[in-house]
């Protein structure tokens, strides 16, 4: 795989995710990077975006770990807290699916901006 060398004067590009991020957005982004920062958080997140039908039940989350229900219902909190998922409560059973328009906005800041000849 070759590489070009561009000089820094060559090309133009935005930042990434369009403008720049103002400060009480990345406290708030912050948040959300934190909660993900934890495996079993991450791998929750992952389970229920990936789950049949867009959602998944508390009671097919636990059994894919070795921790407590108490633990899991932590983790899930959390991430509740941090706007990537939401719950409903059917019965004794809690069933959660995840916020798309967080995880685009999150997808929309690893995005590299098209680079432009200046």
């Amino acid at each position: 795989m070759e590489i070009e060398d561009v000089s820094a004067t060559d090309v133009c590009c935005a930042p990434l995710s369009g403008p720049m991020m103002v400060g009480a957005e990345a406290a708030e982004l912050a948040k959300v990077f934190k909660a993900l920062s934890d495996p079993v958080r991450l791998r929750l997140l992952n389970m229920i975006a990936s789950a049949d039908g867009g959602e998944a039940c508390v009671c097919d989350l636990t059994g894919a770990f070795d921790l407590t229900g108490p633990t899991i219902s932590h983790h899930l909190k959390v991430l509740r807290q941090a706007g990537l998922i939401d719950g409903e409560r059917r019965g004794t059973w809690v069933y959660y699916r995840v916020v798309p328009e967080r995880l685009t906005r999150l997808s929309g800041l690893f995005a590299l901006p098209t680079l432009t000849s200046a």
